[in-house]
């Protein structure tokens, strides 16, 4: 059996100059099959919206609907890092919503950390979620919606 891949662990496979490898994820069987070809992080993108859905953007993609995609995809994996992917007016209005809507990822989905983006105006953010011990992959100025 493989062992769990953590914050520690890519951070160790940075250091040491090895490749990460991730993939996107959003239901039980793919996040299966996705891990045990040895994927270090699988990412539940907002994507689902056009890729799932049938959505000609990522907007109309709630909370709700990332966190049901992020649980299926948690329970389908044993050894990669999950990353859930806070959709669009998730994290932008408040940092306390930001903060409890990145904490549900990882309470109520299974998630290891969220994903979010933007410019500058998310450093507060990324900081606020950050310092309640929930790690962030931050994709500084890239906003696709």
């Amino acid at each position: 059996m493989k062992q769990k891949i953590t914050v520690t662990t890519l951070y160790k496979m940075k250091e040491k100059g090895e490749k990460i490898t991730a993939l996107t994820a959003y239901d039980y069987p793919f996040a299966k099959m996705i891990d045990q070809a040895g994927i270090h992080i699988i990412l539940v993108g907002d994507s689902l919206g056009m890729v799932v859905q049938g959505q000609t953007s990522t907007l109309p993609v709630t909370m709700d609907e990332m966190i049901y995609h992020t649980k299926l995809v948690s329970k389908g994996v044993e050894n990669a890092f999950v990353i859930g992917d806070m959709p669009f007016m998730s994290y932008q209005a408040e940092l306390s919503e930001a903060v409890k809507n990145a904490g549900r990822f990882l309470k109520e989905a299974g998630a290891e950390a969220v994903k979010l983006e933007g410019g500058v105006d998310v450093c507060e953010t990324i900081e606020a979620i950050s310092n309640t011990g929930i790690p962030v992959q931050a994709h500084i100025g890239l906003t696709p919606q």
